[in-house]
This record gives structure tokens, sequence and C-alpha cells, in this order.
């Protein structure tokens, strides 16, 4: 291990601590501003002052309508954007590692796609809402499970080789056929439920009331894979040579794909499909400061809120009091973003 963490201070040189403080300090700093734009703004605006006076105060006196707004509209809203947001930008960033592909992200493996045929189901149902969220994390886990056993040869095994393109092909057919489904329950269902299923479907923060589960898996996903971000260094060399440097391969690529796959399933639960987060702010955050994970991993997170809550910002502001599919925003403006880097990139 010893000679493990020796490579990878040679592969990832160049990263300080002083360089990697400032740009957590700075993205911090811009989830903050969007945050508390976020509580500030809408069909009703708001000036910061107000917003913080209901933030402590609102529910220690007789709240009122603007302490309302405030508290159980726009406080869960903004919480639960950032909470998928980071989800899917730390699941991206690790599904880019793990298949050493900087085009993989959360939605290729199916994860998102089996909660979202199975969200839609219970919304043709006419379940309740906490019913389509327990739908929605009950199809992203039976994705994990279905990719875990069509790949699980070259998820466990001991040798040193790529379980790279067995995922990333098993993945792509799992989420083929969920799509073929969901194509399926648009096509039959209801005219009163079919505008509720496309928006859940284009991503929708409208209905977040409880945002807790999302940002205590957020929690959990980082503290578990951010202190294994040396030997992700390392691992980024191959799986051969990260198993000769006494990394153990099997088990590290297991935990990422469990990570990942956990994230991308309760963002997917908490906001509906969000397109295009997992996928370019990884990459945005690599070309600018390189693929050092000890720092990559956590300004993803960082990154990821502030491009959902910015996105949700402005898909509820641009013609209020109407509001606009998250996943909408995201791809309207990770689409030229993604092209311009690949163009840029271009001999």
């Amino acid at each position: 291990m010893a000679a493990a963490l020796s490579a990878e201070r040679t592969f990832a040189r160049g990263m300080s601590l002083t360089r990697a403080t400032a740009i957590w300090v700075a993205l911090a700093a811009a989830a903050l501003a969007v945050f508390v734009a976020s509580l500030a703004l809408g069909s009703i605006a708001l000036s910061p002052l107000r917003v913080v006076d209901a933030l402590l105060h609102g529910r220690a006196s007789s709240p009122d309508v603007i302490d309302e707004i405030v508290l159980s509209l726009r406080l869960p809203r903004a919480l639960g954007g950032f909470a998928a947001g980071a989800l899917l930008a730390v699941a991206g960033a690790l599904l880019q590692v793990l298949l050493r592909n900087p085009l993989a992200e959360p939605y290729v493996l199916g994860v998102s796609g089996g909660a979202a045929t199975f969200a839609l189901a219970a919304m043709l149902a006419a379940l309740p809402w906490w019913s389509v969220d327990a739908a929605a994390f009950a199809g992203a886990f039976l994705s994990i499970v279905l990719v875990l056993g069509l790949a699980r040869r070259e998820l466990w095994r001991g040798e040193p080789q790529d379980a790279s393109p067995r995922l990333l092909l098993t993945g792509a057919v799992i989420a083929a056929g969920w799509g073929a489904l969901i194509t399926l329950m648009l096509a039959v269902a209801p005219e009163n439920r079919l505008r509720g299923m496309v928006f859940w479907l284009t991503g929708d923060l409208n209905g977040v009331a409880t945002p807790w589960a999302a940002l205590i898996a957020l929690v959990v996903v980082l503290a578990g894979i951010v202190p294994a971000a040396p030997q992700l260094n390392v691992m980024l060399r191959g799986d051969a040579a990260a198993q000769a440097l006494g990394v153990p391969v099997v088990r590290l690529r297991l935990s990422v794909y469990l990570a990942a796959s956990l994230a991308a399933a309760a963002a997917v639960t908490t906001a509906g499909t969000i397109g295009f987060v997992g996928l370019v702010v990884p990459h945005v955050l690599r070309l600018a400061f390189g693929n050092d994970q000890r720092m990559l991993l956590p300004a993803a997170a960082l990154a990821g809120g502030v491009a959902v809550m910015g996105a949700d910002l402005i898909a509820r502001t641009v013609i209020a009091p109407a509001q606009l599919p998250v996943g909408v925003m995201t791809a309207l403006v990770g689409v030229p973003v993604f092209l311009w880097m690949l163009l840029r990139r271009s001999p």
C-alpha cells in the first residue's frame, strides 16, 4: 500500500492542499449565493434580509404567508435540488473513474431508467406521492441488482482485468429496456396523468417536501468514497497496474459501483431524471483542475449542487408563475457546453 500511495502522489502531483481548498471555498461560496437566490426569487421576490428572518423566526412565531413560502416551498426545493445535483455529479465522477471513460454518466448503467419506469408505473396507477418515491427507489435498486448479477464475473474476479466494457454494455442494454417500457406507459397513459408523468420524467423539484433522505445519502456516499480517493487515482492507470501496486481492485471497483448507483438512485428518487449534470460537471472540473480524485469528488458535489439549484431557479422564474422542467434547463445548458468542450479538444 505504501507503493500505491507513493504512485498516487506522483500521479496527482501539482494539486496542493491550498489550491484544492481555494477551489472548494469558491464553489461553496457560489453554492451559498445560489441557495440564497433560490429562497429569495420566484413569483414573489423577497429581500435577503426577509429570507434570513423567515429562516430564523418563521417557525418560532406565528408564520405568515411569506414564512410559509420560504420554509415550506422554497427551502425544501433548494435543498433537494442541491442534494440531487451533488449526487448526480459525484455519481458521474465515480463512473468515469470506474469505466475510465469521460463520457460515462449515472444513466449509462440503467439506474435512472429503472427508477423512472417504476415511478411512472406508480403515477399511472394513481398511487400516493410517497408511493412514487418508494417505487422509484425500488426500480433503481432492481437495476443495480440486474447489473451486478449480469456483470458479476467481471466485477468480482480476483485476477487483473478490465470490467468496463461488460459493465457499459450491460447497463446500456438494461437502460434501453427501461426506455421501451417508459415509452409504452406514456403511450397508454390517460390525458389527466400524462402531463405529470412527462414533467417528472424531465426533472421536477416541485414536489420535494422532505429533502433529508437525499442529503443523508449524499453524506453517506461522500463519507464512504472520499477516503478511497488516493486509491482511485491509482486505479485510473488500469486494473492490472493498480493491483500490482497493492490496491484492492475488486473490492474498490464494487464499492465505486455501489456508491455511484446509490447516489443516482437517491437523486432520481428526489428530483426525477435530470440529465447532463453527471456528465458535464465532472468533465468541466477535470478539464479545469485536473483529475485528482481527492479534490474532484468534493468539488463535483458542490458544483453539481450549484448547477441544479441554478437550473431550478431559472426554470421557475423565467416564465413565472409558470414553471419549466429542471431537466430541460440542464439539457439546454449542458448540450452546448459539452459540444463546445468537444470542439476545443478536436485536432
